[in-house]
């Protein structure tokens, strides 16, 4: 499996996705925008990994690659390949096929639930856990795009996950995290933890327990072999 991933700030990085791709045997590439870059050809990718980062996905007047990296991906989409795409990589997904990226009306910061999303009639799609403990760290959100099954929604944000076909899937929260991924987001943007009734603290987010991170890293392995496996 020839995977390669989008990387658009240093410290956001794959997290527990490098060691899912390492037992799996994969051979990883990457391509991260905050260096010079060259995007691979698309027929040289399997499985493409698309990661978060602070930035808009309407930021195209800023960081101009957004529109190269957007055109990648809807061409990826339509040659079949499998594609997964965290928070701002979901939101690219989603803008790239055709559907809007906009404030949402609240920010969603820390470990917060999500709930299973059941569409009746949807078949061979992903399902979550009816509640999970999940890894935020938002203010944007996006409209399912056309001919998405929505798989997960929160309190706070309606739109958490979708699946686009077989083989395409965005996930609004961080099911990667680690500890370290954790600490290093709040170091990049503790001035966002603003009191709020979707913000958590410091304290609180890093004092939470290994389990919580083992939970939600699991469910992602668990994502990611549902995408990657054998065609019927």
């Amino acid at each position: 499996m020839r995977a390669h991933f989008f990387q658009h700030v240093p410290f956001e990085g794959l997290g527990s996705i490098g060691s899912w791709l390492e037992s799996r045997g994969a051979s990883v590439t990457g391509t991260r925008f905050f260096e010079e870059f060259a995007l691979p050809p698309v027929n040289d990718v399997d499985l493409l990994i698309v990661m978060g980062g602070p930035m808009s996905v309407n930021d195209e007047s800023i960081y101009p690659w957004l529109n190269n990296e957007k055109r990648f991906i809807k061409e990826a989409i339509a040659r079949g390949k499998t594609v997964l795409g965290v928070c701002l990589g979901a939101q690219l997904i989603a803008n790239a096929m055709g559907a809007r990226v906009y404030p949402n009306a609240e920010k969603e910061i820390g470990w917060l639930p999500i709930h299973r999303v059941h569409t009746p009639g949807a078949e061979d799609t992903f399902r979550f856990p009816k509640e999970s403990v999940v890894f935020h760290w938002h203010g944007e959100t996006f409209d399912p795009p056309p001919g998405a099954i929505r798989l997960a929604r929160s309190e706070a944000c309606e739109n958490q996950a979708f699946q686009l076909g077989r083989t395409v899937i965005g996930l609004q929260f961080h099911l990667e995290t680690t500890p370290q991924g954790a600490k290093d987001l709040v170091g990049q943007f503790r001035h966002e933890l603003v009191p709020a009734k979707f913000v958590q603290s410091e304290e609180t987010i890093l004092s939470t327990p290994a389990e919580r991170y083992t939970a939600a890293n699991t469910l992602m392995s668990d994502v990611l072999s549902f995408l990657v496996r054998p065609k019927s």
